[in-house]
């Protein structure tokens, strides 16, 4: 009677560290816990984990940015061309505004458009002030706002596996999009 006692709370402390759904297990530091609303570049409201089962390739810009954010869509661009086409269905590149107040869906949308940044791969997402800080805690990802219209940030690629983990982060602008490429393509085949 122990041991059975024992086993089912070794059961429940194991399942408890993990949530299932649609029979993917769900770590228990994935990004797909955090349950803020947010919307897309179509104007869409969803909530993170409507992107699980993508590897995510993950930045954080704002579009009025003249300096780094720049060079953050370049490399975003880059990684793109050298994703392997037959994964780019199992990708979303995915550009989170730390400007949610100026960057509304509708200029989401028009940035895309004008950078030729509108396949479905393409995701662009603004929450409110407080699902944006959190998020950006979660990727250690720091900015402040420093005027009006510009903000000081930090500059981070961030790759997550299907079921929302950290698999890997870049940090700078100019980064090696063959190195992400290569780490986005390992994380598909691996999943």
């Amino acid at each position: 009677m122990k041991k059975f006692i024992f086993f089912l709370i070794a059961t429940a402390l194991f399942t408890s560290c993990k949530h299932k759904t649609a029979n993917t297990e769900i770590p228990s530091d994935s990004i797909f816990y955090l349950n803020s609303d947010w919307q897309n570049q179509n104007g869409q409201t969803l909530k993170l984990s409507e992107l699980k089962g993508k590897t995510l390739v993950v930045v954080m810009i704002y579009t009025t940015c003249r300096t780094a954010c720049p060079l953050l869509v370049a490399d975003m661009k880059a990684i793109e061309q050298k994703i392997n086409p037959d994964n780019l269905d199992k990708v979303s590149l995915v550009l989170v505004s730390i400007d949610p107040e100026t960057d509304t869906p509708e200029r989401l949308k028009k940035f895309a458009n004008d950078r030729k940044m509108d396949a479905p791969h393409w995701v662009f997402l603004r929450g409110n002030e407080a699902a944006t800080q959190e998020f950006a805690n979660v990727l250690s990802m720091k900015y402040k706002k420093i005027s009006p219209v510009d903000f000081s940030h930090s500059n981070i690629i961030s790759i997550f596996n299907p079921v929302g983990k950290l698999v890997v982060q870049e940090e700078g602008t100019g980064i090696n999009a063959a190195k992400v490429a290569e780490k986005v393509n390992e994380t598909v085949k691996a999943n």
